[in-house]
């Protein structure tokens, strides 16, 4: 695994982790704030061919 991709899936998993406690703590704006820029390491993830396993959140 390049440094990339390495970056790429430990952004997305702490990214994952901070909607989660936004989701967890009620806050609205923050959970926008993560929910969109998870969406936007996921599609950074498609385009480079980096498989991403879906979370539950």
């Amino acid at each position: 695994m390049d440094a990339f991709t390495a970056g790429l899936l430990q952004r997305i998993r702490a990214t994952e982790s901070d909607l989660t406690r936004a989701l967890d703590e009620g806050d609205d704006f923050l959970v926008e704030v993560e929910q969109g820029e998870l969406d936007d390491l996921r599609r950074l993830a498609a385009e480079h061919g980096v498989e991403v396993a879906r979370s539950s959140v």
